[in-house]
């Protein structure tokens, strides 16, 4: 079966399916208010004016989303959209729209999506194209079809640009049987890019047009009555530099089935990834042990990161004791890499992962987390978001970092909740260990991120009046360099007008040093007022000014920025009789 033939069949599907929910749809006609129209716009509009500097961004941004959901006769037919004259430092634009119709037990996706077929496959990544979701009882069908990356010329004399990549189309199928804990699913993922989508290949960089095919078996098996037994195979052929020459398949028989699907070529790989689990389930408490192995430079480009070189053996569960008032989950097990011993040394250690949650009463909520698996996530400081001068900076950011080690505490204790008067106070410590690479770039091995936040918050509920403050906390600990930032944050709201008319106004002041020295100090000042009329309208006017002074070594600036945003929503729902 070649690609073409596999697409005619997803639309042939996806057109039986729309037919026979027109079928359906026909029983409904003369009801009462078969349409019903839900959803909401939003209009915001940016100025921008800065003292000090050239200006680093448009005087005037333009930013307006919506999300509208027609139901005609139990047919539910969801449209998202957002739209801005601005462009962000993501490979995709922000300016992205989706439809998502569903009706019974078929969804559809249309535009800007994201599907989940498994971790080994498809795994989040966004798309623009088409895909289809279909549950007709016990029997399950995922497709999509559509853009995973748009193309990006090279451009080596603007840093700001992103980085290069070609136009990325990816198709995915998963289909099987699923009756509660029983299921079996068979799921197909391939991708290519398009080397003609771009001037030229930009290999200095490190960026060849790459071809992928992944085919998984996935499942789960109930035993007797508490035990589930889950498991999941996948094989990735994965091609380098698709300009490589075609070889023959007898390196990897299983891909000589694929129908056309894949072509094999000198700079193809194929690796295996596969876990396994079964989980007892008590009452009131269960454990299970687990086992996974992902060779060394598995990749499915299905997904934005992946671990492999590692094989794990874990133990696990979770009870809950002290009637109810303490929960535990724990997972620990042992884990190595150099699986095919191409490594100097191999990485042993024990892996583990615990959380505590603990009600220590009425008033106080304590939670305890721990882990040391090795999973990516974004380090975003508070001050990110204190410091940006709107809502809509930062939209898309992909800076991950990989991280080792994870620690965090939170607490949580009402100091006062009566009918007139709340007090509250909160305290989140938090701890990361990064490994030595973020956005791909090469950093200091062993950084450490501290982060602490403490907070308090009075609430005059008769005079709708909320007064807060709280203090932030920020270091990073590399070889040679540390860097910390820290500062406090007080805040008004007020709600007038029978809440109709809502002030807020806040401040902020935070220092950055770097090996103790004074860098950068931000001053902030926020005032924000939203005004609604009959619960559908809604205007919405805020200004911020942001000074930041700099410090560094032979090198210090002063500048003040202003940015106004003026917006307007509106919330409706509306229906129509069929009389």
């Amino acid at each position: 079966m070649n690609k073409a033939v596999f697409f005619k069949l997803f639309f042939t599907a996806s057109l039986f399916f729309s037919g026979g929910l027109y079928a359906q749809n026909l029983e409904s006609v003369g009801k009462e208010n078969p349409l019903t129209i839900t959803g909401g716009v939003s209009v915001n509009q940016i100025g921008y004016s800065v003292n000090g500097i050239e200006s680093r961004r448009d005087p005037y941004s333009l930013y307006a989303s919506g999300n509208v959901n027609f139901n005609l006769y139990g047919w539910s037919v969801p449209f998202t959209f957002t739209y801005s004259n601005q462009q962000t430092s993501f490979q995709q634009p922000f300016n992205q729209y989706g439809l998502h119709p569903t009706y019974k037990w078929i969804t559809g996706h249309f535009g800007y999506a994201s599907m989940n077929f498994s971790s080994y496959t498809l795994a989040g990544h966004l798309f623009l194209g088409a895909g289809i979701e279909a549950n007709p009882g016990k029997f399950q069908v995922s497709a999509m079809y559509g853009r995973l990356l748009d193309a990006v010329e090279p451009d080596s004399l603007n840093s700001s640009t992103p980085p290069p990549s070609f136009k990325r189309m990816g198709y995915g199928l998963k289909a099987g049987y699923a009756d509660g804990n029983d299921q079996l699913h068979v799921i197909l993922f391939g991708a290519k890019d398009d080397v003609n989508s771009i001037s030229y290949v930009p290999e200095n960089e490190g960026i060849l047009p790459e071809e992928n095919l992944v085919m998984s078996l996935i499942g789960s098996k109930q035993l007797f009555e508490k035990l589930i037994l889950k498991a999941e195979y996948a094989v990735s052929g994965l091609t380098r530099d698709s300009r490589a020459d075609e070889v023959s398949l007898e390196r990897n028989r299983l891909f000589g089935f694929t129908g056309g699907l894949f072509t094999p070529r000198q700079s193809s790989t194929y690796y295996t990834a596969f876990n396994t689990n079964i989980t007892y389930q008590g009452n009131g408490y269960a454990f299970g042990v687990g086992y996974e192995k992902i060779d060394p430079g598995y990749k499915t480009l299905g997904a934005y990161y992946f671990n492999n070189d590692l094989e794990n053996i874990t133990v696990n569960g979770n009870t809950s004791i002290f009637k109810g008032k303490v929960n535990i989950g724990a997972n620990v097990g042992i884990q190595h890499d150099n699986l095919d011993d191409s490594k100097v040394s191999t990485m042993r250690r024990v892996v583990g992962a615990l959380n505590v949650g603990y009600a220590a009463s009425e008033k106080l909520n304590l939670a305890v987390s721990y882990s040391n698996f090795q999973t990516y996530t974004n380090i975003r400081s508070p001050f990110v978001d204190i410091n940006e001068l709107t809502p809509y900076d930062n939209l898309d950011t992909l800076d991950y970092t990989q991280i080792s080690q994870n620690a965090s505490l939170n607490a949580n204790y009402i100091l006062q909740n009566e009918r007139t008067k709340r007090q509250n106070l909160n305290l989140n410590l938090t701890f990361q260990d990064a490994s030595d690479q973020q956005g791909g770039v090469d950093q200091n091995s062993g950084n450490q991120f501290y982060m602490a936040n403490a907070a308090y918050s009075l609430s005059l509920v008769p005079q709708n009046l909320t007064v807060s403050a709280s203090f932030n906390y920020n270091q990073n600990e590399s070889m040679s360099i540390s860097t910390t930032t820290m500062g406090p944050t007080l805040g008004v709201r007020k709600s007038l007008l029978d809440k109709q008319l809502r002030l807020g106004l806040s401040s902020s002041l935070n220092q950055s040093y770097t090996n103790g020295s004074i860098v950068n100090r931000v001053t902030n000042v926020r005032g924000s007022g939203s005004y609604s009329i009959k619960k559908k309208h809604s205007l919405n006017l805020s200004v911020v000014m942001v000074n930041r002074k700099s410090h560094t070594e032979g090198n210090a600036s002063d500048f003040t920025e202003f940015t106004a945003t003026l917006g307007y929503s509106y919330n409706f729902s509306t229906s129509k009789s069929g009389n």
